[in-house]
């Protein structure tokens, strides 16, 4: 399957757990989030997330030069190919993080339906 034509990606969101339920809904707002005939379709993980803020940067949270740990939760989502920009636009809207982490996964379900 060629990337062009790619119907639909998976988002990975890694963000604080006080910021899951707006993300969840700027994501729908977006567009993405969508499965079918339902909406605000998400699943959300808990993990541990390690970071050091380095020089220059101006954390969230934790100090720089130094290595911190914290909880967060791993949102996973689906979202058409058409709506990608816009949710990366809501994920950059809601985090705190001056990096927001989030991964693009391409699906290709479509070839075995």
């Amino acid at each position: 399957m060629e990337l062009k034509n790619l119907k639909e990606v998976k988002l990975e969101i890694f963000i604080p757990k006080e910021f899951v339920h707006e993300l969840r809904e700027e994501l729908n707002k977006a567009g993405a989030c969508k499965i079918g005939d339902y909406d605000n379709c998400i699943s959300v993980s808990p993990v541990k997330g390690y970071w050091r803020p380095l020089e220059g940067s101006d954390p969230y949270s934790g100090k720089v030069g130094v290595v911190s740990e914290g909880d967060e939760y791993k949102v996973e989502t689906r979202c058409r190919v058409e709506y990608v920009k816009d949710a990366i636009k809501a994920i950059r809207k809601v985090h705190p993080y001056e990096e927001p982490v989030y991964n693009i996964i391409p699906l290709i379900n479509d070839l075995f339906e």
